[in-house]
């Protein structure tokens, strides 16, 4: 057996950070949402962690895919299809844990392809909502442990660049329509 670097697996982890928090917070709303809709406390719980927890760790490999450059910041495409299976997976997860704490047994769906086809449709408006959120808070995040954390640093140079090209690209729109407004003229 090897030894585990362990500053590796904390800066892994820090990379991570982002899109983890933004999936289980999604998790965690989604078992507040049951809460609040009456049902009891137990289900619940289990029904915010049964759902945090793969919605997390999905929401952190792609941070770590957007970190290594397997995913460019901003596009919808990668993370909607991470979503298209990692959502109804961590759905199929909650189900599975909330069955056995209502029922006392381990169980899936009745039609568990129907029930996965539902959830993989509906994946691509987390999608949205877990990339706009992940957009707002991982280049913070990134700059914040940039000093100590190389692969942050590069992946927080490419979300600058981004931005600079994003910037040109509409400063263009705008010089090229202030421009045709003034030749009509």
């Amino acid at each position: 057996m090897g030894v585990v670097d362990t500053g590796r697996l904390r800066r892994t982890g820090e990379l991570a950070l982002p899109g983890f928090a933004v999936g289980a917070l999604a998790g965690l709303v989604a078992g507040g949402l049951t809460a609040i809709a009456g049902q009891p406390l137990g289900w619940a719980m289990t029904s915010a962690v049964g759902l945090a927890l793969p919605l997390g760790l999905v929401g952190g490999l792609y941070s770590l895919l957007m970190v290594h450059g397997v995913v460019r910041p901003g596009t919808f495409a990668p993370a909607a299809l991470l979503w298209l299976v990692g959502f109804p997976l961590g759905r199929l997860v909650q189900e599975v844990a909330a069955r056995y704490v209502i029922l006392g047994e381990p169980g899936v769906p009745e039609d568990l392809l129907g029930f996965l086809a539902f959830q993989a449709i509906i994946s691509a408006g987390f999608a949205i909502g877990f990339l706009w959120m992940h957009e707002r808070i991982a280049p913070q995040w990134l700059a914040k442990i940039a000093v100590r954390n190389p692969d942050a640093a590069v992946a927080y140079d490419r979300y600058a660049a981004h931005s600079r090209l994003l910037y040109s690209a509409k400063q263009a729109r705008r010089e090229a329509k202030a421009k045709a407004r003034a030749n009509r003229r």
